[in-house]
């Protein structure tokens, strides 16, 4: 029975004593709160043991030098479609419209794979627009390598008060919303108005921003405005009445009516008033699924060219967009927090740059992908005829 109960314990206890232990070192640390030079980043069992400049490399650790390289938190996506849309246009790369999106997130998704080998280790998916104001529920991601990547199966309701979703009337819109937040039948929604999960509406024009803070108020529950295209313009209003904004920082000329009044500095002017705010890229919709990661730097190095300071852009990619959906900052790269963090060969603020290796829960991201392999497969150098006859 001794024996038995030994070899027990020796199943939990393996895995633990064989974890390991990675030392990251001559680290450049920028987490948009705290800047560390030559640090020392120690990572076990899938946490930070610890950040220090120069400090030391535990005995028993594998050294990665990245030689003054930075080193920042993984990259998180506010609102996106991986998982669920592959390529626009095409119907069997969309796996869902509406409803609860946690439901058809497909775990082997290509798009899931980019995003991951380009750094992004959370992700809220959102619904498409649905038939009526209400789309439907998102789910929050967590893209740990060879797991399942919904953390949160329902971890917002997203709303969209355009005319088109209420027969015509914006303002049929609006009712409808309030109606729904009104019905008790709806367990989502009922968490809405509980207070466990925000409400996201997407709103460009100040009109609909003004009411979505208004509902906030009338219902006591978190709002979160996506979009936002002319959000600066009752900056205050937002952050009084505590509204988070998820910032696209390709709106700065108006596609559409409800974006007039789109302007660069969108992003610093929220900022200076106290919003809370993250950033979506859409791309005209195009970045929702695909190059997720490499649009979110784009976007946040456009925004720090137009007045936000490179700290908050850098983190409202990676530790804010966790205050904006939860209420609470995600912690950056310090002690006790998850090991998940990329090192960059360059500025991560610059699109030129690129993941150099990803770690996330504390394991290194291969960063070969299918569109890796495919690259690989019919470069050139790699093929017995480097170009048909037709293109010579």
């Amino acid at each position: 029975m001794m024996r038995l109960l030994l070899a027990i314990a020796a199943l939990f206890v393996a895995p633990l004593a064989h974890a390991e232990t990675i030392a990251i070192t001559h680290a450049h640390v920028m987490d948009g709160a705290h800047e560390v030079q030559d640090a020392t980043i120690v990572v076990s069992n899938g946490r930070i043991a610890s950040v220090s400049a120069k400090g030391p490399v535990p005995a028993d650790a594998r050294v990665i030098d990245v030689a003054g390289r930075p080193v920042t938190p993984a990259l998180s996506a506010a609102a996106t479609q991986i998982g669920i849309v592959g390529i626009g246009g095409e119907d069997s790369a969309v796996t869902s419209g509406a409803l609860n999106v946690s439901r058809a997130v497909d775990p082997n998704a290509l798009t899931i794979q980019d995003a991951r080998a380009l750094g992004v280790a959370h992700a809220m998916v959102f619904p498409s627009t649905g038939s009526g104001a209400i789309s439907g529920s998102g789910a929050m991601l967590y893209l740990k390598p060879g797991a399942d990547p919904v953390e949160t199966p329902v971890a917002a309701v997203f709303a969209v008060p355009a005319a088109d979703q209420g027969n015509g009337s914006r303002s049929a819109a609006w009712a409808a919303i309030r109606d729904a937040l009104n019905d008790t039948s709806d367990a989502d929604l009922n968490a809405v108005v509980a207070g466990r999960i925000p409400l996201a509406i997407k709103a460009n024009r100040e009109s609909d921003i003004l009411q979505a803070i208004a509902l906030s108020r009338e219902f006591g529950i978190r709002v979160v405005v996506m979009g936002g295209a002319e959000a600066w313009r009752v900056a205050d209003e937002l952050a009084s009445s505590k509204v988070a904004v998820i910032v696209d920082p390709l709106d700065d000329l108006p596609f559409t009516y409800d974006s007039i009044a789109s302007r660069r500095d969108n992003a610093a002017i929220l900022s200076r008033a106290g919003v809370r705010m993250a950033f979506m890229v859409s791309g005209l919709t195009v970045y929702l699924s695909y190059n997720v990661g490499t649009a979110l730097r784009e976007g946040a190095g456009l925004v720090a060219a137009n007045g936000l300071s490179r700290a908050e852009a850098l983190r409202a990619i990676t530790t804010g967009p966790s205050l904006v959906w939860t209420g609470n900052e995600a912690q950056g790269l310090v002690a006790g927090a998850p090991a998940d963090l990329v090192i960059w060969d360059g500025d991560p603020l610059e699109p030129a740059s690129a993941a150099d290796q990803v770690i996330i829960a504390g394991k290194e991201v291969s960063p070969v992908t299918r569109r890796t392999m495919l690259r690989d497969r019919y470069h050139p150098s790699r093929m017995n005829d480097p170009l048909p006859p037709a293109y010579r």
